[in-house]
């Protein structure tokens, strides 16, 4: 069963539309980020990742084998403007990671197959 949201869809877009017009509002930026990290282990459900985005922050996901103790083996660590960017394409994995704004370790520790998130991109006429 997947986990369940924390956060209202309809907040979350809502979240992600004030952090576009306004990415120094830090209420929007939390709910964006843990929106947008709920919506990764929606699509890429699993224990064998973890994404922390401190201070907002972190979400396990992508199917594979589940850790259960201690620092996991898979880690992925950014800053929320940095997990914003990603999820909602603004930013891809390879440059981010190029550019040392992401910190991931481990052999599955690479998201570049389910960012941009679907839920996250911007809708017009919304």
């Amino acid at each position: 069963m997947p986990p369940r949201r924390r956060t209202d869809p309809v907040a979350g877009r809502a979240a992600l539309a004030a952090w576009r017009a306004d990415p120094s509002s830090v209420p929007a930026r939390r709910t964006a980020v843990r929106f947008t990290l709920e919506e990764l282990a929606d699509v890429a459900p699993g224990h064998t990742v973890e994404v922390r985005v401190p201070p907002d922050g972190a979400v396990q996901a992508v199917a594979g084998p589940r850790h259960t103790r201690g620092t996991p083996p898979n880690v992925v660590e950014m800053d929320p403007q940095t997990w914003l960017e990603l999820a909602t394409g603004a930013l891809t994995w390879d440059d981010a990671v190029r550019d040392a704004r992401v910190r991931a370790s481990g052999e599955r520790a690479d998201l570049a197959d389910w960012l941009p998130l679907q839920a996250a991109r911007e809708r017009p006429g919304r």
